[in-house]
């Protein structure tokens, strides 16, 4: 099973260890954060529940791992809290850090500009910084005075084909005509 928050936080990390190779990053993440250095104290695969009920199911453990986490930032004491993905939790997680004084970077947003409008308030309020991927992204949080970076789609890069449209339309049996 592919993660795209565990994809995505380990290119993060790497780009970050290229700047500065001695950082100790720990936390939530899957395989790939794990190759990148980072010390999975979760793997994700423990914590992925789709559906209300499977959500409801597991609340000891997610209270469990939130407590725990909780009490992992009161004793390492990191420079900078990174949150991928995830909002239902991430969101939660942020009051905490936020209310314990550690400063707060939002990497890929939640799709609040889809659903969950509402969320937004939380997030001024919690995130000191918010990472999108897409440009209407930064456009949407400005209008809340988010302090907002575009930072660009990081599978951008790793779509290195460059087509014409023509080229598309021929290579995939596509009538460019409709």
């Amino acid at each position: 099973m592919i993660n795209s928050g565990d994809m995505h936080g380990a290119g993060l990390v790497k780009a970050l260890k290229t700047k500065k190779p001695d950082l100790d990053i720990f936390g939530i993440g899957g395989d790939n954060m794990a190759r990148e250095g980072v010390e999975i104290i979760y793997h994700i695969r423990d914590l992925s529940f789709l559906g209300f009920f499977e959500v409801i199911k597991h609340l000891p453990l997610i209270r469990r791992v939130f407590n725990d986490m909780t009490a992992r930032l009161k004793a390492k004491k990191p420079d900078l809290v990174i949150l991928i993905d995830y909002p239902g939790f991430n969101l939660r997680f942020a009051a905490k850090a936020k209310k314990l004084g550690f400063p707060i970077l939002y990497y890929i947003s939640p799709q609040v500009w889809a659903w969950g409008r509402n969320r937004v308030k939380k997030m001024v309020k919690y995130i000191g910084r918010m990472i999108v991927i897409f440009p209407f992204e930064a456009e949407f949080y400005k209008r809340y005075n988010m302090d907002v970076r575009f930072v660009g789609h990081p599978l951008k890069d790793k779509l290195d084909e460059k087509l014409s449209k023509t080229d598309f339309f021929n290579r995939f049996h596509l009538d460019i005509t409709r």
